[in-house]
């Protein structure tokens, strides 16, 4: 992980600015994550795990203002950036640690990703999958707004014909342009949406949905049992 963590080190201060640039539809995409973030406590206990500038975070903050953080990241400059933007709040924690085999603490009401797993290896994210699941309360909420590769070759080659035809929109120079694709080309571990589902039913989340999906993009959502 620690190639992981000197690249997002590298680009800390950029990371949020280009966003917009680089999902498409992303109010879209991070809305529907909020929505899917359900709780029955105004004051929610959240773990942001792969958390880095805290966006995901600062989305969430809007719809639970009161929430008890807890944001995860394992690039120290990513997570100042987070400091920054919550600087002075209370009931918010920050912890450097590689997520993917570091500690996970608990138990959580909302447990939220985004834009993370997917440098993961499969064995990674499966077995995350099953650790979210044990840091959950029962009723807890599984968010994850990630990537997910096409069903088959055929969609994988469309899905990416169309990331490339939305940066090629966007302000972005062809320095920076081809900066995106050499980052998106070693750092990124796709996988098929039907293995992730599965593999968070396999965890033992009872309540398992796809929420959103714009082609590479998507959100999942998974509930940790107890009544509704």
């Amino acid at each position: 992980m620690d190639h992981i963590r000197h690249a997002f080190n590298r680009f800390a201060q950029h990371y949020d600015r280009q966003r917009e640039y680089i999902i498409p539809e992303l109010r879209q995409f991070y809305g529907t994550a909020v929505w899917a973030a359900e709780s029955e406590k105004a004051e929610p206990e959240i773990l942001d795990i792969g958390a880095g500038t805290g966006l995901f975070s600062m989305f969430l903050l809007e719809k639970f203002q009161g929430a008890h953080l807890t944001l995860i990241d394992i690039a120290e400059n990513m997570l100042e950036m987070a400091r920054q933007r919550f600087d002075g709040r209370e009931h918010t924690e920050y912890i450097v640690r590689d997520y993917s085999t570091g500690e996970l603490g608990g138990p959580f009401d909302i447990v939220c990703l985004a834009l993370s797993i997917h440098h993961l290896e499969p064995a990674d994210k499966r077995q995350l999958f099953r650790r979210v699941y044990d840091a959950l309360r029962t009723g807890g909420i599984f968010v994850n707004a990630d990537q997910a590769d096409g069903e088959t070759l055929y969609f994988q080659k469309r899905y990416l014909e169309y990331w490339n035809d939305f940066l090629k929109t966007g302000p972005m120079n062809a320095e920076q342009h081809e900066e995106i694709l050499k980052r998106r080309d070693s750092l990124d571990k796709n996988e098929k949406l039907s293995d992730q589902l599965a593999w968070l039913k396999e965890a033992g989340f009872s309540d398992v949905d796809v929420v959103y999906r714009n082609r590479t993009f998507m959100v999942t959502v998974a509930r940790k049992g107890g009544a509704l």
